[in-house]
This record gives structure tokens, sequence and C-alpha cells, in this order.
């Protein structure tokens, strides 16, 4: 049982004066922190998070700006219609430009030099259909992106990069990177400027709404408030079972520095359950959950040999092959998936709002989603 020990200047000044108060620190959720305070300046905000740092995936991730290789739009194009998919799509560039007009490329480290899907020497019809497509995917992408040339045929650069096994590569200019921890820190500065308030250490243990108030019992007591924003994404079924979000845990190594990198740019394969990227003269790798999906449906952080296994042999067989490098270390970010691919952003119980299910494309389209539900507690 949490017992309430604040003084009466802590519940005054930080427990009993916010407005809103938002669950979950990531990229969604101080997102909406901030569209919130530059709607309404004079709004009281504050936001609750239960791990030390954001916990999720907002400072977990690859650092991708998840544009989507051929191969991904192409398998969405099997579940949805053409409209949702270019609609996604459309999102998810716009949400990319709102977090680069609202942070700065330069303080986010963000660089466009473009993204490569891999195919194997044994996935010539998968990489013969892709490319017959290109043509097809350019066409309904143009409205979204405003170019005609978003893939191509890139076969002639795989000796330059030095992979092994990789027969096609198909190129996108639009893809870009970023580093996701300097992405945070200058959005936490954003939203502590003009005076939200974020509590770490904080975990909601229960939410309950009344008539004139929402009480969030936690690990540290409890807070009172006007309305809530939930943003914990992969995390959102814990308080409201019928959101139905799915956790997906996604895997990441990074290596030592490699002298005389060749490698620059983002990199998937495997219709993008694989992807990596350079940083600091190092590889950053991940992947691998569709090796055991039930395994990888969980809220626990961690790894398993299955996945480490295979991500230190593609490294070693396919990416650097010949060329020695150690791997520095490990970590794991968990992510929201479900059925549909658009974010689920809605009121699901009265002045109880939720943003989440962003399908591993947080960084994408985070900044919208946080401003869309800003809007509907607005």
């Amino acid at each position: 049982m949490v017992t309430n020990t604040f003084s009466y200047w802590e519940r005054t000044a930080f427990i009993d004066n916010a407005d809103v108060i938002i669950i979950g620190s990531g990229l969604v959720g101080l997102s909406a922190a901030l569209h919130l305070k530059k709607q309404r300046p004079t709004l009281k905000v504050t936001v609750l998070e239960r791990g030390f740092l954001p916990t999720g995936a907002s400072t977990k991730n690859a650092g991708f700006a998840c544009f989507g290789s051929a191969s991904e739009v192409l398998a969405s194009l099997k579940k949805s219609s053409a409209d949702e998919v270019l609609k996604m799509v459309d999102y998810k560039w716009r949400g990319l430009q709102r977090l680069r007009q609202n942070l700065g490329d330069n303080d986010i480290d963000y660089r466009q030099h473009g993204g490569y899907e891999l195919f194997f020497d044994d996935e010539a019809g998968l990489a013969d259909n892709c490319v017959d497509q290109i043509g097809y995917l350019n066409k309904l992408l143009k409205d979204a992106i405003g170019s005609a040339n978003v893939y191509s045929a890139a076969d002639a650069k795989i000796a330059d990069f030095g992979f092994k096994g990789v027969s096609r590569m198909i190129y996108n200019p639009f893809e870009g990177q970023l580093h996701t921890g300097k992405m945070m820190r200058t959005l936490l500065n954003k939203v502590t400027n003009p005076g939200v308030l974020v509590l770490n250490d904080c975990e909601i243990l229960k939410i309950e709404n009344s008539d004139n108030h929402i009480e969030l019992v936690t690990s540290q007591g409890n807070f009172k408030t006007n309305k809530v924003i939930l943003a914990t994404n992969a995390f959102a079924s814990q308080l409201f079972p019928e959101l139905k979000v799915i956790p997906g845990r996604g895997q990441v190594l990074v290596t030592k520095p490699i002298p005389g990198l060749k490698l620059k740019g983002t990199y998937h394969f495997d219709e993008g359950y694989y992807y990596f990227r350079n940083i600091d003269n190092r590889i950053l790798f991940g992947g691998g959950r569709n090796l055991d999906f039930k395994t990888e449906e969980t809220w626990e952080f961690g790894q398993t040999d299955a996945v480490k296994n295979q991500l230190a042999t593609y490294l070693k067989e396919v990416i650097l092959p010949g060329q020695h490098f150690e791997i520095d270390y490990w970590w794991s970010g968990i992510m929201g998936f479900g059925d549909a691919i658009s974010p689920i952003v809605k009121q699901v119980e009265p002045n109880i709002f939720c943003a989440v299910r962003c399908n591993g494309m947080g960084v994408a389209m985070g900044s919208l989603v946080g401003e869309e539900v800003a809007e509907l507690a607005l």
C-alpha cells in the first residue's frame, strides 16, 4: 500500500496542481506536452515516467527515420488498401518533418544519407518482385513525398560496401538517421523551459476516474488531475487491456569503432526485420523479432541467444566479411504493435486519452501522434 508522505510544499508545487498529467516521457508523451504548452501556455502539465530514463523504445531504438523499405511497403499493401498505405507514408513523412522542425537537425544529429534494402543470393524472387514494383511504388508515393524518385535499383553499389551474399539492392534517398538520445534530451529541454514538470521513477499502478477529477495511484503516492494522456505505447494494455497493443522486443548491438568503415546510411533486409547503420565509426545492428515472435512478444527487456547468435552471424558473414570487429554492448527496446498500421489516438474514458501503437515507427510518427492526442485533450 502506497502511503502519501508529501509535505504541504511538495503537494502544492508538484502533486496537486496539474491540469493535465501525461503518462510516459517518450517522444509521444513529450511531444504532447510541448503542443499543450504551445497552445495554452498557462496550462499546468505534468509528465510521469516510471523509468529512470524514458522506458520503452524512444531512447532504445536504432535511430532510423523509419521511412520504410520497398518490401515493407509492398507487405503493407497486402494487408491494407493503397489509400491506407499512402496515408501512413504521408503521416510518417510529415511527422519526421515536424520532429526536425521542432528540434533542429543539428541537435538531433539528423543525417539524410539515404537507405538501402538488401536482398540475398537466395532471394531472387523477392528481389525481382520488388524491383519490378519500383515504378508502381514511386507513382503511389509521389503525392506524399513530393518526388517520383523514391526507390531505385542500386546493385552497382554492393561491391563498394563489401557485403557478401547480397545480389540486389534498392536505394531510397529519403531515409535518414538520427541520435535518439540527443533527440530526447533536446525535447526534454524544450518542454521544461515553458514549465512542464517531468517526474521519473513514478510507476502508475491504477487510474481512478471520478466525476470531478482523476486520481492516479502511483509508486510514489497519489496524484490528482483534470485530464490524463496515456502515452506508454507498448505498455498501454497494462492499464487498459482493451487497447490490445502487443509488445514487441527489439534487440540491438553496437560494435566497437571499426577503422576504415565504408558504410554510411541505413540498411534493411528481410522485409525490415533486420536493420543496421553507421554511428561514430561503429555499426549498430538490430532485429530478429521474426525468429520467434511469441518469445519477443514481451514487456521484459533483455536478450535471447537465438537473436544474439543470428545478429552476430549476419554481422560476420554478410555485413563485415573478412573484417575484424568486436561487439561493444547490447540492449533492447519494447515497441507497440497491432493489427492496423495506424496508431491509436482516441478517448478511452471521460477525460482520459491515449496515443499508442506506433508499430515500430515512433521516431517518424511520434511528433504528430503527440500533437493529435494533445488536441483531443484540449
